[in-house]
């Protein structure tokens, strides 16, 4: 089987090092909150959402079709 050989070890340094790189991932966000605000206006997530639901309508249209 595939995962027959990761160790109590490997899931060990998995979790430490996701828990670590969503903690950097957080302050590195909010440190470039201002710098957001300026390249991203309040509009952006309109655009955001029309690619999220056209993603979301090839997605049903390919099961459904």
């Amino acid at each position: 089987m595939i995962g027959d050989n990761i160790t109590t070890g490997h899931w060990i340094f998995a979790a430490v090092f996701m828990v670590l790189f969503v903690i950097y991932l957080a302050w590195s966000y909010q440190k470039d909150a201002p710098v957001h605000k300026t390249f991203f206006p309040s509009g952006s997530i309109y655009f955001l959402l029309g690619i999220l639901t056209l993603i979301f309508l090839i997605f049903i249209f390919a099961r459904v079709f």
